[in-house]
Order: structure tokens, then sequence, then C-alpha cells
């Protein structure tokens, strides 16, 4: 009965007490400050490769899971900014689009537009400012926004408006972007 309980302890025993803390300097932010925290394994195995350029496609398709969250998939994408970053690959080696669409649209609205639709600030917003001046395009499915009844003016303007999600990832991917879906 107590069995699997003391095993788990005996592991947790045996991890490093800096393993299990969450003190400064084990969870790091590098380049995206407002998201994105990485544990830097310089040791671990499957590092990118300094010297190349990533061409990622992030199709960006769940709500948060409350409005006052930064979308768990917007904060994916900060984390591999930082991911890259830290492992030594230059912010202009990275090609990355993050594009919104169905549950995610609403992380793209204007601060004001989006406070009348959820009755909070939205919390997405300095996250995609960060990931644009970090040179991320983070963009809206323009379909999902009709869908959605969205105003264009509700849109923030660190955004960019796409024809649609499917066009978008298609197209990036014809140019040889890799499809992430989050």
């Amino acid at each position: 009965m107590f069995r699997p309980l003391l095993t788990g302890l005996f592991v947790l025993s045996l991890l490093p007490a800096t393993a299990m803390a969450d003190d400064s300097g084990f969870w790091q932010t590098p380049t995206i400050a407002s998201a994105g925290k990485i544990h830097a394994l310089p040791q671990a195995a499957y590092q990118p490769d300094r010297n190349a350029t990533y061409k990622v496609v992030f199709s960006l398709t769940k709500a948060s899971d409350k409005p006052n969250q930064v979308n768990p998939a917007l904060d994916r994408v900060a984390r591999s900014v930082n991911l890259y970053v830290q492992s030594g690959v230059p912010l202009d080696h990275l090609k990355f689009v993050a594009i919104a669409y169905g549950p995610a649209t609403p992380i793209a609205l204007s601060d004001a537009a989006y406070r009348q639709q959820f009755g909070v600030p939205n919390p997405n917003l300095p996250v995609i400012e960060e990931l644009r001046k970090h040179g991320v395009d983070v963009a809206v499915c323009g379909q999902a926004w009709a869908e959605h009844k969205f105003d264009y003016l509700w849109m923030d303007s660190h955004v960019t408006l796409a024809l649609s999600a499917l066009t978008t990832i298609t197209e990036l991917q014809q140019q040889g972007y890799a499809l992430m879906p989050l």
C-alpha cells in the first residue's frame, strides 16, 4: 500500500535539490522575458545547430483556461525562442510565424476590445509585443476573425491579419517551414 509512495519519495530524494526548486536561476527567460520559461540543459541531446536557420510556423488553436492567463500556445512560442537563443542560435536565424485561429483567435484583440469581451486586460499583448520585437510574426486568421464576429478595428496593431490559417500554413510549408501544432 505504501510502496508506491515510498518509491516515489526515494526517487525524489535522488534528484539534486535545484531540480525540484523554482529558485532564482533555475528557470530563465533569456530573450522573451514575459513568457516561455526554460531550464538550460547544455548537456542534453539534440541541441540546436548554432549555424542553422530555423523556419517554423506555429499553429495556435487553443484558448486559455481563464481569460486573465497568457495563452498556453503563445507561451510555447516564447519558450521556443528562449530555448533556441539559450542554445546559441542568433535571433536572425529564427524565422518564426505564429498563426492564431479557432479558440485562440481572441489573443489578437486590442486591450480595449479584450476588456470589453472578457472584463480583463489582454494578458497576451505583452508577449505578442515582445515576440514581435524579437522578429516573430504573430498573425491571426482573417476567417476565424470573421467567424468570431470581431470588428477589424479591434485587432491589436502588433498582430498581422492573414487571409486564413489554412493558406498561411500551407504557403509557409511550401517555403520550407516546419509546422508546430500547439
